[in-house]
């Protein structure tokens, strides 16, 4: 017996059903059944501008039509080669070219499939370098899913809730949260911050023991916190005090997103290792490793790899990426658009009592929302009203920070001012309507 296939909107109805809670129960669950540029389409007809970018991995806007005909091309020739035993040429030029462009001269690359994958190689990749077995990260942040991943993660402590017991030998630092800390000003806050390290190597493991630190320079779901660049030059210093490498994860701050090709140019402080993804290969799965030579060079062979891992689908996708962020001009227009929705926002910021913080870098921009009359006390009931009255106006957002507290606005990179204008008037009315 033949059984009729249900229709899309019926499949929605069942996706709890079909699909694991934690993989199908988050907001809003759009039946997207087109995305182009900037907008997504549902089921219904219904536009939306995608201030999300697909959680920043479609940097380029979706679907460009560049990177879609490089992917097709390659899909026509060989969809998969597992590397080692095939060689395809789309693979070896995105690593050449990669390192061609790096900060840092990390020009030796390992591929995998995701952010969480490179930054789980990243940290066996520094404890094999090194034969030490510490790992630093820091309060608020987000590395993924995976166990490596999660286990030095802390936005959010139901993220690591039941996957216990962790890798062991991570330890956690604070970041400088400006806004969020009693210090005076931002550089004593970055101040307070280093004390935390020192007082871990004080009290809790010896530097001669730590292979990384590990770091976000803009931290993502911790709620794109901004650290004062002083706190990352002092980070490097450290390391090179101590022969300890630093680790930048920059999967979401990358290709562009912090208005240069990397949060590293953005602050002037070279990494010994890069975590990349999201947007290396807008929307394709494509995570990357990189590091120096020298260092890459001491993971000798069968101490790492993968199957799918540099898919040469998604490194010619990455190829179409590059040459659309250069020819574009997308690092030029990241920064102008950046600044005018940094302006506008701090102006919305003098008109609401709901905002308490407007932060950004680029095109990696946030709003901090607080009680009015409660001092900063986070408002994450106030974040739900205007994601949902700003979805009903046509933008899509997503929240973040450990509070939930924080709306994200990380449009493409490709975006239009007349574009940009649009989605930032439906945001601003759905915070003008909101009360406490």
């Amino acid at each position: 017996m033949i059984r009729e296939a249900p229709t899309f909107e019926e499949l929605i109805e069942r996706r709890h059903e079909l699909l694991a809670p934690c993989f199908a129960q988050d907001w809003p669950n759009l039946p997207v059944e087109l995305a182009a540029g900037v907008y997504l389409y549902d089921s219904w007809g219904k536009r939306y501008l995608d201030f999300l970018s697909g959680f920043g991995a479609c940097n380029l806007g979706h679907n460009h039509p560049k990177v879609v005909a490089a992917a097709r091309e390659q899909m026509e020739r060989m969809v998969h080669a597992p590397i080692g035993v095939s060689t395809p040429e789309s693979t070896l030029r995105l690593a050449w070219e990669l390192g061609q462009i790096m900060p840092g001269e990390a020009n030796m690359f390992f591929f995998g499939n995701s952010g969480g994958e490179a930054v789980d190689g990243a940290l066996k990749l520094a404890r094999y370098v090194t034969g030490r077995p510490g790992i630093i990260a820091f309060l608020g942040g987000f590395h993924g899913r995976t166990m490596g991943a999660i286990s030095v993660t802390t936005s959010k402590v139901r993220y690591r809730s039941g996957h216990d017991p962790f890798i062991p030998e991570v330890y956690f630092a604070r970041f400088p949260y400006p806004f969020r800390s009693s210090a005076p000003d931002p550089e004593s806050c970055a101040q307070e911050a280093l004390q935390d390290i020192e007082r871990l190597f004080e009290y809790v493991i010896a530097p001669q023991d730590v292979a990384a630190f590990l770091v976000e320079p803009v931290q993502g779901e911790g709620g794109y916190v901004i650290p004062p660049r002083s706190w990352l030059l002092a980070l490097r210093q450290l390391c090179d005090q101590h022969g300890i490498l630093l680790i930048f994860d920059e999967v979401q701050t990358g290709f562009g997103r912090t208005g240069e090709l990397f949060a590293a140019q953005t602050f002037g402080v070279d990494p010994d290792i890069f975590c990349l993804a999201k947007g290396i290969a807008n929307g394709f799965p494509l995570g990357a490793i990189a590091a120096r030579r020298e260092i890459m060079q001491a993971w000798g062979p069968a101490s790492h790899g993968t199957t799918f891992g540099g898919s040469p689908v998604s490194c010619a996708a990455a190829l179409a990426t590059l040459q659309v962020i250069r020819e574009e001009g997308l690092l030029e227009n990241a920064r102008a658009q950046g600044a005018y929705m940094l302006e506008h926002l701090l102006g919305l910021k003098a008109e609401s009592t709901l905002v308490g913080d407007v932060r950004g870098v680029g095109l990696m921009v946030a709003v901090e929302f607080v009680r009015p009359g409660a001092g900063k006390e986070p408002n994450p009931e106030a974040v739900r009203r205007i994601l949902d009255r700003a979805l009903e106006g046509g933008l899509l957002l997503y929240p973040c920070g450990h509070w939930t507290q924080t709306i994200r606005l990380i449009p493409p990179l490709t975006i239009t001012r007349q574009q940009l204008e649009e989605g930032l008037a439906i945001f601003r009315q759905a915070v003008l309507e909101q009360a406490v």
